[in-house]
C-alpha cells in the first residue's frame, strides 16, 4: 500500500471513528480548576502482531496504559478483517503528554514485553480532536 493511500485510509478511519462517536466525542473534557479543557492531540495507529499473538499483545498494551498523566482515552481493539492487526486510538490533553508517557516505567515495561510480539506497524494518523 502506498504512503499516500495509507494516509487516506488512516484519515478515513479517524473520521469514521469520530462520526460514530458523534456528540460524545465533542463532549470529552477534563476539569482543570475553574475551566473545562478539551484534549488537543489524538493518535490512531495500527500494530501488526506476530501470528497468534494478537490477544497477548493487546493485554500487554492495556496493562501499560493505566493512569497516564494527560491521557483522556486509550482504546485498544482487534481489527475485524485482519487476525493479526490491532488498532489503538488515543486522546491526549497535549502532544507533550503523549511524549512524556513513553518514558513512564509501566509503558517502558509494556514496550519491552510487547516488542517481541510485534511484527511491525501499519497506518498511523495524528489528529486534532473536535
Amino acid at each position: 500500500m502506498s504512503a499516500a493511500r495509507r494516509d487516506v485510509v488512516a484519515g478515513g478511519f479517524a473520521a469514521a471513528l469520530l462520526a460514530l462517536a458523534g456528540p460524545a466525542a465533542a463532549a470529552i473534557t477534563r476539569k482543570t480548576g475553574m475551566e473545562d479543557e478539551k484534549p488537543h492531540y489524538g493518535l490512531i495507529g495500527q500494530i501488526k502482531a506476530v501470528p497468534g499473538k494478537r490477544d497477548d499483545l493487546m493485554a500487554i498494551l492495556l496493562e501499560g496504559s493505566a493512569e497516564m498523566p494527560g491521557n483522556v482515552a486509550y482504546i485498544v481493539g482487534a481489527d475485524a478483517a485482519d487476525a493479526d492487526s490491532i488498532w489503538i486510538t488515543e486522546l491526549w490533553m497535549t502532544r507533550e503528554d503523549h511524549a512524556a508517557s513513553l518514558k513512564l516505567p509501566i509503558v517502558q515495561q509494556a514496550i519491552k514485553y510487547g516488542r517481541p510480539m510485534m511484527a511491525g506497524f501499519g497506518v498511523r494518523a495524528e489528529f486534532v480532536p473536535g
